[in-house]
Formats: C-alpha cells, structure tokens, sequence
C-alpha cells in the first residue's frame, strides 16, 4: 500500500524503520509536529521521525494544525492508501481521516478500551498494571475510541520504568503495526468495536503531579517515580530546595521510619513512608548533575531533623 506515516518522538521510530523496510507497503511521506526546541541551549531541531524520513529521503509534511488547507491539499494530491498513526501528538479533523481510503491506523500503547488518552504506560505503571499491550485501531473522531484490528500483549515487571516499558512496547508494537497493514491490503482483517467493559481514561502526568507524596505507602512512592520516569521526573524538596529522583527499591524489611525522614550508612540510604521505607536510587540535586543517592548523603550529611517534601 501506499502510506503516509504520522508520528513525532522516538517511540515512533521502529514502526517507521519497519515500514520503511517492509517490502509491501510504499512510505511516500511523513507527517510530524513542527521543529521544537530541545536540548540545554534549547535550540530549534526537527523531530526524531522528521529526521529519520529526510535520512530515507521522503517527503515530510509539518502543519501547525492537521486542519490546515494547505496540509490537507497535499495528502489528497499524496493520495495514500492509508495513513499509520504512532504518537503523532495532535488531534486529526474529519477532513483528514477521510483522505486515505483504508483510513488513519493509530498504534496505542495499551490494551484498548483501558488507558485511552495520551499517557497509557504511565498510567499502567503507576496503577500497578501487571499486564499491558499495545493496540491497532482505525481512528475516529472520538478519542481512542474506534474499532480495534490486533493487540499484542506486554507484561509490566516490578521494576519497569515508564521508560523501560514504552521502549519495549514501541519494537513489539512495530511488528503489530506492520502485520495490521498487510492484513488490510490482504482484505482479511476487519476491525470490531471495542467491549465497552474496563474503559479507562489518562491524562497528561505533569510536573505537579510527580511530586513525591512521602505519606503515601511505599509502594504508591515506588510506582510513582517509576511512572515519572524518564519523564517528567519525579521530585522532591530537600531543605527547601527541589531534588529529581531516580527509581527506588523497596525495603519492607528495615525498621519502620517516619515519613520523609532520611536514614543514612555506608551501603544505602533508606526514607520512610506510611508503611515500610523505601531505599534512594540516584537523585539529582538542583542545579547539579545526577549521582548516587550514597554520594548525595554524604555530601549533604541529612540529621535527624531533616525530611524530604
């Protein structure tokens, strides 16, 4: 088929690499958010897909809305069979999805109708989720809401970062896109609706939100950084001033201690919680680089009058 691929971070790229390698299917161009700023000096860059198209030596198309006239004049002169969709980070008008005959196919990383929204692997991590998955599903106008061609499921380990999981999912979910498409062409695959049990909605995690909570019981703290992680990066206060925080371990066998209060020896350095403590990974202190929460210690000597948050 003759596609057009719509997709901006990183996640999208092994859907991209397998499409573009796939000896069915045409990618002739790409649509993706506009150039960003990214980066310590905060300079102006193109996005990953955008990079990974002009190295394939495709057409990219960057509109500011996917609404724009210009925009949707060039996909109908384009006229692709169908458009796959992974994290393309902006709603599509009617106008568009009715474009390509076979229509938009969006891979969503979750197990459709839970986690609709934009934040699916952060949600199944910080709910506890033990499986998870990934979803192909024709768009429509409705969020996340269309019918469904294929799933490929995921299990979510005790110490998967946000990170870890969505790095996975995007390469499994690559295979899942692919295989979707050929089904497509093949007219063999028919997509049904969604069961309307175990619907579930996400939204944004932002920095607010990843601030570590040190009432909370050990393992709602652990589930929280490592959904924050890498991003936004789960946070604290440490004598008024804010520390990001890594991964931590549970320790439900060290001797209870109160919340936010910081225990420090030579081989770990352990905070309490409303149940059990939990040991530090690494931290980043502001205005300093990342390091281990041992170096961290020692360099701040905590007493016991100190907590964090």
């Amino acid at each position: 088929m003759r596609l057009v691929f719509a997709g901006t971070p990183d996640t999208a790229l092994p859907s991209l690499r397998a499409l573009l390698d796939s000896p069915r299917h045409d990618v002739v161009a790409v649509v993706t958010r506009p150039d960003a700023q990214s980066g310590r000096g905060r300079k102006v860059h193109p996005s990953p897909v955008a990079e990974l198209a002009r190295e394939a030596g495709i057409e990219v198309l960057r509109p500011l809305k996917a609404g724009d006239p210009e925009f949707l004049e060039r996909l109908r002169r384009i006229a692709p069979d169908c458009c796959p969709v992974v994290a393309y980070g902006a709603l599509l008008p009617q106008a568009a999805l009715d474009i390509p005959r076979h229509g938009w196919v969006n891979l969503h990383f979750s197990l459709l109708p839970a986690w609709r929204g934009a934040a699916p692997v952060q949600h199944a991590v910080l709910h506890g989720d033990q499986i998870t998955g990934a979803t192909t599903f024709q768009i429509v106008k409705e969020l996340d809401a269309g019918p469904v061609y294929g799933v490929v499921t995921e299990e979510v380990r005790s110490t998967d970062t946000s990170g870890d999981l969505l790095a996975r999912l995007a390469e499994s979910g690559a295979g899942l896109l692919a295989a979707t498409l050929d089904g497509i062409e093949d007219g063999k695959l028919e997509a049904v609706p969604q069961p309307s049990e175990g619907l579930s909605f996400t939204r944004k995690i932002s920095v607010d939100d990843a601030r570590v909570d040190w009432s909370a019981p050990a393992m709602r703290v652990d589930r929280l950084i490592r959904a924050c992680t890498p991003a936004p990066g789960a946070w604290t206060e440490f004598r008024g001033q804010r520390v990001k925080l890594g991964p931590v371990r549970l320790a439900p066998d060290a001797p209870a201690l109160e919340p936010g209060r910081i225990v420090a020896s030579k081989h770990s350095v352990l905070v309490g919680t409303a149940t059990h403590p939990v040991e530090l990974g690494e931290v980043q202190p502001q205005g300093k680089r990342l390091m281990g929460a041992g170096e961290w210690a020692r360099g701040v000597r905590p007493v016991d009058e100190d907590r964090l948050g």
